[in-house]
């Protein structure tokens, strides 16, 4: 290796490796949470992986070294406080908070109810809020960390007649959420910035991309003619996370092959 080269490899360490850091993210069993998981394990982070699905997580923990799989459902107070004092018994710091667990709601307003549009803003939206309060809460002066909401295209535009009112409301509420945690907490040395996926084949899409109708209605309205593919999210994610991108915080990363900007 040239002096050069290795010159070179150091500096993209500097900037994206997460030796020595903390990081967790919720919904890791499946779809983009797992890649998200995998990822920044792979930057060199230990990694709390939270999720309902324990067995999944322990899959993923056998295959990828920094894995430490921790049941949770986000949507119990208690277990939220649970996952950041395990990261923080265990490994005495939390650098990374990725909000990435969601789910769906009924594509047509009419079909939601009054229950089932709380359910969804309380998964989507106010968990990912209790976490980063949680976290901040522990944060210790001088210290610095990245915490990251994923949202969706759906919190930008309307799909209809995909996507639904509950999820809209809760992925454009998270938009909001960014910019005011951000605001309140930039000058404690918190980050706080969102990433916003297109349409990537996931659980989370179950059967959009097997139709011939819905899967030929996002190529041709996504500027790259074709959905989001597995990992193609993932460098948006570690770039947020680590000192590549010191100096953003408040900022909207949108990762859609240009739905948005048609």
């Amino acid at each position: 290796m040239t002096n050069n080269s290795s010159a070179r490899e150091s500096m993209l360490t500097a900037m994206f490796g997460l030796s020595g850091r903390a990081a967790i993210v919720t919904g890791a069993s499946s779809g983009l949470g797992l890649g998200f998981a995998r990822t920044l394990a792979g930057a060199g982070a230990t990694v709390y992986a939270a999720a309902r699905r324990l067995d999944r997580l322990h899959a993923l923990g056998d295959e990828v070294p920094g894995i430490v799989p921790v049941q949770c459902d986000i949507t119990d107070d208690s277990d939220r406080k649970a996952l950041v004092d395990e990261c923080y018994n265990r490994s005495g710091r939390l650098d990374i908070l990725v909000n990435n667990a969601g789910k769906p709601g009924p594509p047509q307003a009419e079909q939601e109810t009054a229950e089932g549009f709380n359910s969804i803003l309380e998964v989507n939206l106010v968990a990912g809020f209790h976490l980063a309060t949680y976290a901040a809460g522990r944060l210790a002066e001088g210290e610095q960390a990245s915490y990251i909401n994923i949202s969706s295209v759906i919190g930008l535009v309307s799909t209809a007649p995909i996507g639904g009112a509950s999820y809209a409301a809760s992925k454009a509420g998270t938009l909001g959420l960014t910019r005011e945690l951000a605001g309140q907490w930039g000058r404690r040395g918190i980050r706080v910035n969102a990433v916003v996926p297109g349409w990537f084949d996931t659980e989370m899409t179950d059967g959009l991309f097997s139709n011939d109708k819905s899967a030929g209605w996002v190529r041709r309205n996504t500027m790259l003619g074709r959905g989001g593919t597995d990992g193609e999210i993932n460098g948006a994610v570690l770039f947020l996370a680590s000192d590549a991108s010191i100096y953003m915080t408040g900022q909207t990363l949108v990762v859609d092959g240009g739905w948005t900007a048609r």
